[in-house]
């Protein structure tokens, strides 16, 4: 019997999109994190999954304003400036560290698609770990993904693992919206040029030899990452206005593309019905 993702019969989410990137470090939850923040300025409704298991980051970077409840069975999740979060992150000490096999990782996964009532919502952004194992399949297979945005350096080593990640949406049919280049280069303001520390135009290209959008770059800021440590929206400041330019016209590149792939929306019912998706042997 395929899984559900829990929806009341008087809501309804209108895009689930995975944020994945086969490598870790690359910044998936940074790129998640200030999209969601962006589309929350554009006036959107959005939720974050933040579906690493073993090592999420998502609640450092979005401190709680609300923690998660529970309702009988359902869970209610947290609210982190504007934005609803559900993370395993709420269920461990920060400081603690996760050591299950993969059938309890896939266990806790089953249990975010089943439990978690999302309520209404415009985007569900799901934060996917790196890798492209058991966890990233059940997500793949049973969160019904309306499509996946590819997170990358421009350095060839993480291309690589990006390539095995873009396959595996292929496998499961999963159309790509688009690839975003993350830590492209560093302004350097005192001589007025870019640097590129790790590579130059990696994404670009693979989102070429792929057939699929480019996104932009989003170069290396500390200013993003001062607000991520501090949890502090990067659309709270006063001194972001590069940052926040950057990020808004990645949420419009999102919103484009989505209208490009013409993905129905769907019907207001009681649950969505997550459709079982083989792998071709």
């Amino acid at each position: 019997m395929p899984l559900k993702l829990y929806q009341d019969k008087k809501n309804q989410i209108d895009h689930v999109i995975a944020i994945a990137a086969g490598k870790g470090g690359v910044g998936k939850s940074t790129i998640t994190v200030n999209l969601a923040l962006a589309l929350k300025e554009k006036g959107f409704r959005v939720g974050i999954l933040d579906a690493d298991v073993y090592g999420p980051s998502i609640r450092k970077m979005l401190p709680p304003d609300l923690m998660p409840t529970k309702r009988g069975e359902k869970l209610t999740p947290a609210l982190c400036l504007g934005v609803k979060v559900m993370s395993m992150a709420y269920f461990r000490n920060q400081t603690d560290s996760i050591a299950v096999r993969a059938p309890i990782a896939n266990g806790l996964i089953h249990q975010f698609i089943q439990n978690v009532d999302w309520g209404d919502l415009d985007f569900l952004l799901i934060d996917f770990p790196p890798g492209t194992g058991d966890v990233q399949l059940t997500l793949a297979q049973k969160a019904q993904l309306n499509a996946a945005i590819i997170v990358t350096t421009p350095q060839e080593v993480a291309l690589m693992d990006v390539r095995k990640a873009m396959h595996l949406f292929e496998q499961v049919h999963i159309p790509c919206l688009g690839i975003v280049e993350n830590m492209s280069y560093y302004w350097n303001e005192k001589n007025n040029e870019k640097i590129f520390l790790f590579g130059r135009e990696g994404g670009k290209l693979l989102a070429r030899e792929k057939g699929v959008p480019f996104l932009g770059e989003i170069p290396l800021d500390p200013l993003v990452g001062q607000c991520l440590d501090q949890g502090v929206s990067i659309f709270a400041r006063t001194d972001g206005e590069k940052a926040q330019q950057r990020f808004m016209q990645f949420a419009n590149e999102i919103q484009t593309h989505l209208e490009a792939l013409k993905i129905p929306q769907k019907e207001a019912v009681s649950h969505f019905d997550i459709c079982w998706q083989e792998i071709p042997t």
